[in-house]
């Protein structure tokens, strides 16, 4: 596999383990970006754009993210925190009435943004087109009896997060979880990045699937424990709930799922785009930077720890972010950041001053830690320890 790109001096252990990824993980088209301290150190790409295609994967290819897109969302409500616009401790209600239904009228923003807001299913799952009408969702999610009561447990929101955090941007600004986006993150820091892509991007956009992982050295696969397998195999179970809160499952290639703004699922980026937004999280990019040190430090203050609701493995939050931790292992335990199911992982880690994005158009059945994004997690661990 010819590895395209360039690596600074030190980070040589990074195009190593990518190279391997394709030779004995089974890579199909996947790119990889590290920042140091606001400065691009790591930028390589391989393979094919389309997972099933021969088209090589250009330098700017993009692919959708699913779940990183949760923190690119996530910074948004941080944002409009730091702004003065939005008190975390306020109840949700006070911006969304309806909202309070059910029980649901002590949830506070932050609760949200930590998976603590008792609302990960839907009793009646939405449609691919009903997901995509922020009407018909918000009022779903306003109508939903919690799970549990909220702030009291964590379990991962992982598809009602989109209407969560959408709509209380919506109600906060009038403007949509997208624009705000594509307005105050992508166009100031030149992203590639989207939460509604764009028609007249479409073409930069690779083809996904799902892929088989190749077995382990001897022939041996890891096996999830039981009490997973149990909660992913049962109908009823809240995992398998929280994850068909939209029944069927989308068509990630369609060009109408793609140009929806779903913020927990549908983001569309570049690796570049994944740890450039990051590195502006923790510092200064080409003169940009988002989060003042106090709000970088309030979204990996930990919010939420231990056994996870939903994906029923120990995880810990913090506002918006996952943490280091061994469901969803990063740099150091500084990091914060957020993986796609299947792939995808973007983070940063301040106290290295490591940003770090990773896309890829073949989709595991890892929920939180992929074996190949582990892979150069480990090697720029090595980089910057040598």
């Amino acid at each position: 596999m010819d590895v395209n790109g360039t690596v600074a001096e030190g980070f040589e252990p990074v195009r190593e383990a990518f190279a391997r990824n394709f030779a004995a993980l089974g890579d199909r088209g996947a790119a990889v970006t590290v920042y140091r301290d606001g400065h691009r150190v790591v930028d390589l790409w391989a393979g094919t754009r389309d997972v099933d295609g021969t088209e090589p994967w250009q330098h700017g290819t993009a692919q959708i993210v699913r779940s990183a897109t949760k923190g690119v969302a996530a910074a948004i409500v941080l944002l409009l925190a730091q702004r003065g616009l939005l008190d975390l401790d306020a109840p949700v209600a006070s911006h969304w009435p309806a909202y309070k239904a059910r029980g649901k009228e002590h949830t506070r923003v932050r609760h949200l943004l930590a998976h603590r807001a008792g609302v990960p299913v839907l009793d009646r799952p939405l449609t691919p087109a009903e997901a995509a009408d922020p009407d018909i969702a918000a009022a779903a999610v306003a109508a939903q009896t919690p799970v549990w009561r909220p702030g009291t447990d964590h379990g991962y929101h992982a598809q009602t997060y989109s209407w969560l955090t959408g709509e209380l941007v919506r109600r906060v600004t009038g403007r949509t979880l997208g624009a705000w986006i594509a307005d105050e993150i992508a166009r100031p820091l030149d992203l590639d990045l989207w939460v509604g892509l764009p028609p007249e991007q479409a073409g930069r956009v690779g083809r996904v699937a799902q892929v088989e992982a190749p077995p382990a050295p001897g022939g041996l696969r890891t096996r999830p424990k039981r009490a997973v397998v149990e909660a992913y195999a049962d109908p009823d179970s809240v995992t398998r709930r929280a994850f068909a809160a939209i029944t069927p499952m989308p068509d990630e290639n369609d060009p109408a799922y793609r140009a929806a703004v779903l913020p927990a699922s549908n983001g569309i980026a570049t690796a570049d785009g994944l740890a450039r937004f990051y590195a502006a999280l923790i510092g200064e990019v080409d003169g940009v930077r988002l989060f003042t040190p106090e709000t970088a430090a309030q979204a990996r203050a930990q919010h939420s720890a231990g056994p996870d609701r939903v994906l029923v493995v120990n995880t810990r939050f913090g506002l918006g972010y996952m943490l280091h931790g061994p469901a969803s292992p990063l740099l150091s335990p500084d990091s914060f950041g957020h993986p796609g199911r299947g792939g995808a992982l973007g983070f940063a880690d301040p106290e290295a001053g490591i940003a770090f994005g990773y896309v890829t158009n073949g989709f595991r059945t890892s929920v939180t830690a992929d074996a190949r994004a582990q892979a150069l997690v480990r090697a720029v661990r090595a980089a910057v320890d040598a």
